[in-house]
């Protein structure tokens, strides 16, 4: 739970236990920002209901403004694990019912606050579970410019307004990255392509760096897809990877994967160095990167 102290003239609000993030930083030129260690919020998206915005109390920061739920990060703890604690604690939101997109970050140099992007996966009903708000609505995309907005939060909704319709899903050609790398994969097709899957997991939960995608310069978690075929096609599902198992042809499978997602409003990248492969998606893909480019972001 965040509770912000009074800002002078202001009357006292109960409180609770405090954490040393939960502290004003005063910047050179005199503005206050909440959170020692940085700040983070929330933007949980349903694709019916639109945006979870938080009314938030007169004797808050900007009282009586309309703003995304969430508050002082704890020190060492993550921008995206901040926002989440954040949101549970003052709208109730349960734990896993979002999916992170994207994370964007203001840096001042003295003070950041970082905005998560989550998708509903599970819809919910918000709680009012503190005394910070006075009223938790879902706002439809096309209306929330409209609400009086807590300055932070209006000039950062301007910036991700538009990425809300980009939704990014990286397909990859399990048996071609594979075999970019000559680990004697070709003893043991399934418990090579299994390694692979696990380390893309491993990946989809940290999220895709800055500029590694053909899009704004955000930490993006995009869907990822992996096809697999032949003896491959035994290997165990992966939490965070959705495997497709190729009845015949890997390159058929992936061009129908393909033409599927981007017909469904997807923003595509292709992960192969098949030059015949990467010819017949290009015109379909948002972008097509060698194996050499998903290896080097799995370190």
């Amino acid at each position: 739970m965040t509770i912000e102290p009074p800002a002078p003239g202001e009357p006292r609000r109960p409180h609770g236990p405090r954490d040393p993030g939960d502290a004003w930083v005063v910047a050179p030129t005199g503005e206050r920002y909440w959170g020692r260690f940085g700040a983070a919020g929330l933007l949980a998206l349903d694709s019916e209901r639109g945006v979870l915005l938080q009314h938030r109390v007169s004797w808050s920061h900007f009282g009586n403004t309309w703003a995304l739920p969430g508050g002082a990060r704890h020190e060492g703890e993550s921008a995206c694990d901040a926002a989440l604690r954040e949101a549970a604690e003052e709208a109730g939101v349960p734990d896993a019912s979002t999916r992170p997109r994207l994370l964007s970050t203001l840096d001042l140099g003295y003070w950041s606050y970082t905005t998560v992007v989550g998708d509903v996966a599970q819809p919910f009903e918000p709680i009012i579970s503190d005394p910070e708000s006075r009223e938790l609505a879902w706002v439809p995309v096309d209306e929330v410019a409209g609400y009086p907005l807590h300055p932070g939060f209006a000039a950062s909704w301007e910036r991700l307004r538009p990425l809300l319709d980009v939704r990014p899903v990286v397909v990859v050609d399990v048996a071609n990255v594979v075999g970019a790398v000559p680990d004697g994969w070709w003893r043991d097709r399934s418990g090579a392509a299994e390694r692979l899957l696990q380390r893309i997991g491993d990946l989809a939960a940290r999220g895709v760096p800055a500029g590694a995608l053909e899009l704004p310069e955000h930490i993006w978690y995009p869907q990822w897809t992996a096809v697999v075929e032949g003896a491959a096609r035994a290997a165990a599902e992966t939490a965070g990877v959705e495997v497709r198992r190729a009845e015949a042809s890997g390159d058929d499978a992936i061009a129908e994967t393909v033409e599927n997602l981007v017909a469904a409003g997807r923003s595509v990248t292709v992960v192969t160095s098949d030059r015949g492969l990467a010819e017949r998606v290009a015109d379909a893909a948002t972008q097509v990167r060698g194996a050499r480019w998903l290896l080097d972001l799995l370190g």
